[in-house]
């Protein structure tokens, strides 16, 4: 490290280093916790729903 010391800026290197480590591991925590909550959600339409909309779209063409 000494031998480029005056061609590399190491604490900024580091920092830089530090910064972009805690980016992603912050992305992958929000990652998994927006996983969880879709895994936990309930999804539901009404009896039919998806029938009338194919329906109302054959029919519009």
């Amino acid at each position: 490290m000494e031998r480029y010391r005056d061609r590399v800026n190491w604490a900024e290197e580091v920092r830089r280093f530090i910064e972009e480590t805690i980016r992603r591991l912050e992305a992958e925590e929000n990652f998994e916790d927006v996983l969880r909550r879709l895994e936990g959600a309930r999804w539901q339409v009404p009896g039919g729903y998806s029938a009338a909309l194919v329906r109302e779209d054959r029919d519009s063409g």
